[in-house]
């Protein structure tokens, strides 16, 4: 998810992979659309769990839902939202307890 080739123009601030699902807050660059992001994303982590699980048919649906963000507020709400899905879900009880997240605030 955090390969730096897919994010070299854009930013990935902050992601959760669901056990049926992705969510993902994305800083968009000058240069990329949301739309050839999502395919680069979707196109290059599925060939590595084909790699690892040849026998994996599809791995991504169709289509994204996305919501564009104004300021920096919304942002981080968002995020917050994002990283916490795992504990609406039932999944743990703290968000450091899933290893499936990550976001640009615990590097910085």
């Amino acid at each position: 998810m955090t390969a730096a080739r897919l994010w070299y123009r854009s930013r990935l601030l902050c992601w959760v992979l669901m056990p049926d699902h992705w969510h993902g807050v994305i800083e968009l660059g000058a240069l990329d659309s949301l739309p050839t992001l999502v395919q680069r994303l979707k196109c290059n982590s599925a060939k590595t769990v084909r790699s690892s699980h040849p026998d994996t048919g599809h791995v991504w649906e169709k289509g994204f839902h996305d919501r564009a963000l104004r300021d920096a507020t919304a942002v981080l709400a968002t995020a917050r939202y994002v990283v916490a899905n795992p504990l609406r879900a039932g999944l743990s009880r703290r968000v450091g307890e899933y290893a499936w997240w990550d976001a640009v605030w615990l590097r910085e």
